[in-house]
């Protein structure tokens, strides 16, 4: 019996900035101007409610990150409601990674740390790798489109790296980590439609699981994503959620759209 095609699903998110569930709009993050920050959503319930939400629904692999200083706490509470439930990124280094782990996050995300000063470090990489095991390893290429390229941005997608997201530097990579989770951080928090060029890219390079962030409006925008990859990418949903304070998709009819078993339609 011939085993079904792979269906692209909806990976759930807990974005984590001062402490609180937020959802920004991913190119406003700046340390040198904090006052340019657009704030879409500041949630009234915890991290913790946010996690026992995903776990009713069994929504695995989806991923806290941590947006700067002073979310360690609520990281924790996240993790602590949904033990295995979710991965966690922000700050993750080879020092680090390991903590993050034992407190019951399912994969370590990294990215920055695979950066000093901006130029990718194999180095880094085969560290990391080493401490947590490729299995519980995900690599954040998070990117900024430039001309007809992506190239990957760190510290909070600030700064642009040496490392274009390509076939060759994600085939490097996946030596190394399990899941790849990428941020169109130039369509982050708009709810102006994905990065579709850059979604079908992804389908065509990757070998491994990947999530894709950025820009999600429509419910179908995950059968979208599903034909655009050929169903080798997941979608996040962020600022179009009810449950972040949009108005554009419902996050229970998402839930039974991407359980199926009906396929989505658009």
């Amino acid at each position: 019996m011939s085993s079904r095609p792979r269906r692209s699903i909806f990976r759930p998110c807990i974005d984590l900035h001062e402490g609180q569930v937020k959802q920004i709009v991913g190119g406003t993050l700046s340390d040198s101007n904090p006052a340019a920050l657009k704030t879409n959503f500041i949630a009234s319930q915890s991290p913790g409610d946010f996690a026992r939400l995903y776990k009713r629904h069994d929504l695995r692999g989806g991923h806290i990150i941590k947006l700067g200083p002073g979310n360690d706490d609520a990281a924790r509470e996240a993790l602590a409601a949904w033990p295995g439930g979710l991965q966690i990124g922000g700050g993750v280094t080879d020092a680090n990674a390991q903590e993050w782990l034992d407190a019951g996050a399912s994969k370590a995300i990294v990215t920055s740390y695979l950066f000093p000063a901006g130029k990718f470090s194999l180095e880094r990489l085969q560290a990391i790798s080493r401490t947590v095991g490729k299995d519980r390893l995900v690599v954040d290429v998070s990117c900024r489109r430039r001309g007809d390229k992506w190239l990957v941005a760190m510290n909070k997608w600030q700064d642009i790296t040496d490392m274009e997201v390509c076939k060759e530097s994600l085939d490097l990579l996946s030596d190394y980590c399990s899941e790849f989770l990428v941020h169109a951080a130039d369509v982050e928090g708009l709810c102006q439609g994905i990065d579709e060029d850059l979604v079908k890219r992804l389908g065509e390079w990757v070998t491994l699981p990947t999530t894709y962030a950025g820009g999600a409006k429509h419910i179908n925008d995950l059968s979208l994503v599903g034909r655009l990859s050929g169903g080798k990418v997941d979608l996040t949903y962020g600022s179009a959620l009810d449950i972040f304070g949009g108005t554009l998709v419902k996050f229970e009819d998402l839930v039974q759209v991407s359980r199926g078993p009906r396929e989505a339609c658009g």
